[in-house]
């Protein structure tokens, strides 16, 4: 009879399930995408044209007529690898005549180790990555890096999309032995954490990083919010609140770790780095300790005196013949009494403090050369047993309902099953999302590569094809589109190639006002959309334009230096240089923003103006504002006026002081493009009034198409 009651409950619930997600089920993001017939329009050879052609006449709307050659190669170029092209390749492009010259451009850049790095810049915005972990005290995470660079080189390889989804899912499980594998995971501790000193709530935490898990999988693969149903079931799209739990329940075994893979030979090299390193850093810390103990130690006698007599009876009476209920009290008491380094700062007697900082100074010269550590995965591994997973009322871990199994949303199930062991779970979840019939991924990921070379995507929303998600403008092209990758073997490379090798793309952006008419939303792609350099881009193409920039790829996050005002802003004056140790080489940095330090709670003026996502959520699309201080950040900065000298010295050397050589090397270097007459005649204007090169430079540096692809 129970066996009848259990079976009659379980019927009763699917039938419920199954109401909830009704007619939704065919909504067209939870369809497998067909492959339409590309429409035959004569003399389009390119399928992207075809499609976005053949919705133009539709419409009554024509393309806009493609741009000049020189803007193009910038275009391209800037999007392909986020550096300008050198006057070299500007020339060499214009010379090429053929009709193959600017397929030979795409394919140059589709080589250049570059091409990984721009990438890059872009997927870790959808992962959140930073190099900390956020909040309160938001430590640095020592091998995190590793994780940034195995993105780049996926990239720069062309790894398929499938097997780079599988690697960061679960790559320890289905690639046990590979290094690069291991590190992949590190995907699924690169959002926040909340570490914070103290008594933790232990299920509390471990709730948020769950959280943490489904949430990136469904945001960065799915492109689904399945968030909304932690507490109940979805409101607009078919996702149950269990099966929110059951994603959950797949990383119910996972955890963070940091593993060695480490060879004996680099550890032995890091222990006898490290014994020499600590050789000559201790005689430095025992004399500032020395310094500071006095001080130290007055103030601790104060206090004890001050204490309640239980704590300073507790804290005088021997350690190992002391009561549990003393030794309580002794630990309450030594906290009390024990100083902060600010509060012993504060004590120090003038010479005392001059000769402290001396020997601080000597102490961060020396802490510059701390040797790396070995090699470690910032990874995740299976844990022996799989604890339970429960429906949380309203969310709250205290609030437990039913127990749920892993799984996947019962709206995409189609026969898959996540196994109920420990290890396996994320493997089998990684094989159901890259299956070349999966309804979204593909979809999702055609679409960010659509949104990062045209400016929007055909989803315009493209972390949620939910029903409160854009709907495509596209469908049918993006259905193609996302076929034609699985076909192609997955390869990232060959939908960027079809994309900006398309008309479409080669449009110019100028308005047209009977287009605009008909679609001002330019959701037809008549013409090409306005783009504005990253932050970070921006930077690099200041820095290539001068010269400095430093081509070295990967490795440990850089720190460079900072504004004064920041750093007194968030750390101590007391302390010069001891929580911002900047690279003691020049040359580091002048290296690609992707490397330098991105730390949670400290970004770079330059980078915050010009809208850095905050890395604490998903950004599948930067934001794109226009106020002052961005204006002060290109003109004001010690870093632009640094670089303009820089760019007015390089100028210099290459021109011999030649005026109208510089002038024309300035704007080729800076746009891809020589002045036109109008610009020539500024210039001599300017310079004939007695204006310097570098002031030139900074203003070149300052015009809108410098920081706007053309």
């Amino acid at each position: 009879m129970w066996i009848v009651l259990l079976f009659a409950l379980a019927l009763s619930a699917d039938s419920k399930d199954d109401a909830f997600i009704g007619s939704r089920r065919s909504y067209w993001a939870f369809r497998v995408p067909l492959r339409p017939p590309v429409p035959e329009i004569r003399n389009v050879g390119n399928p992207i044209d075809a499609f976005l052609l053949d919705a133009m006449r539709q419409k009554g709307v024509s393309p806009s007529p493609p741009l000049d050659r020189s803007r193009l190669l910038r275009r391209v170029t800037l999007d392909l690898t986020g550096l300008p092209p050198t006057p070299a390749e500007l020339q060499a492009f214009l010379r090429d005549r053929t009709p193959q010259a600017y397929a030979k451009v795409v394919d140059r850049l589709l080589a250049s180790p570059r091409y990984g790095e721009r990438w890059a810049l872009r997927w870790l915005d959808v992962v959140r990555y930073a190099d900390t972990n956020g909040y309160e005290i938001d430590a640095e995470r020592t091998h995190a890096w590793r994780y940034r660079d195995y993105v780049v080189k996926a990239f720069n390889a062309d790894k398929p999309y499938d097997r780079f989804v599988r690697e960061q899912i679960a790559g320890d499980e289905l690639y046990p032995g590979d290094a690069e594998a291991l590190i992949a995971t590190g995907f699924h501790r690169a959002g926040p954490i909340h570490l914070v000193a103290g008594n933790q709530d232990e299920e509390m935490n471990r709730q948020e990083v769950l959280t943490e898990m489904a949430g990136g999988i469904a945001s960065v693969y799915l492109g689904l919010t399945v968030g909304c149903a932690r507490c109940h079931n979805h409101k607009f799209d078919p996702i149950l609140q269990a099966d929110y739990y059951r994603l959950q329940a797949v990383f119910a075994s996972t955890e963070g770790k940091d593993i060695d893979i480490s060879t004996p030979t680099e550890k032995a090299a890091y222990e006898s780095a490290k014994t020499a390193y600590e050789a000559r850093l201790n005689p430095v810390k025992d004399q500032i300790a020395a310094i500071e103990k006095p001080y130290r130690d007055a103030l601790m006698a104060a206090r004890k005196l001050a204490l309640e007599p239980l704590l300073r009876t507790a804290l005088d009476t021997p350690e190992d013949q002391r009561t549990p209920q003393q030794k309580t009290l002794a630990k309450d008491a030594k906290s009390q009494i024990t100083p902060t380094w600010d509060e012993v700062l504060a004590q120090v007697a003038p010479p005392d403090k001059a000769r402290r900082t001396e020997l601080r100074k000597q102490l961060h010269q020396i802490e510059y050369s701390r040797p790396d550590p070995p090699p470690n995965a910032f990874a995740v591994a299976d844990t022996p047993q799989a604890p339970p997973t429960y429906i949380l009322k309203v969310g709250d871990y205290r609030n437990k309902l039913g127990v749920v199994e892993p799984g996947v949303l019962t709206v995409l199930k189609d026969g898959v099953e996540i196994p109920n062991s420990a290890v396996g779970r994320r493997a089998a979840l990684a094989t159901w999302l890259t299956s070349p019939s999966h309804p979204l991924t593909s979809r999702v990921m055609v679409n960010r590569i659509w949104q990062f070379r045209m400016g929007t995507g055909l989803v315009g929303t493209p972390n949620d094809f939910g029903l409160l998600g854009e709907r495509p403008t596209n469908q049918k092209l993006l259905d193609w589109l996302a076929t034609e990758f699985a076909a192609s073997g997955f390869s990232v490379k060959a939908i960027d190639r079809l994309v900006v090798l398309s008309s479409a793309y080669r449009q110019s952006t100028n308005d047209v006002a009977a287009n605009s008419k008909i679609d001002p939303g330019n959701k037809l792609y008549w013409r090409m959309n306005r783009k504005r350099l990253e932050g970070e881009t921006i930077r690099d193409n200041i820095l290539a334009v001068s010269g400095d920039f430093n081509p070295k790829m990967g490795g440990p996050p850089v720190r460079v230096p900072i504004e004064k005002e920041i750093y007194d802003l968030i750390f101590s004056e007391d302390e010069p240089d001891n929580l911002w140790p900047v690279a003691l080489d020049p040359a580091e940095h002048a290296r690609r923003s992707l490397y330098l330090l991105n730390k949670r709670t400290v970004r770079l003026p330059l980078f915050a103006n010009f809208d850095q996502p905050d890395t604490m959520t998903s950004c599948p699309v930067r934001s794109t504002s226009t106020h002052a201080l961005q204006a002060l950040s290109l003109m004001n900065s010690g870093f632009l006026q640094q670089q303009s000298k820089r760019l007015a010295a390089r100028l210099n050397a290459e021109c011999g002081g030649k005026r109208s050589c510089e002038v024309d090397a300035a704007y080729q270097l800076a746009l891809a493009r020589v002045p036109i007459a109008a610009e020539r005649r500024m210039a001599k204007t300017f310079f004939g009034g007695g204006g310097l090169l570098e002031d030139f430079c900074l203003a070149l540096l300052n015009r809108t198409e410098f920081v706007y692809l053309p």
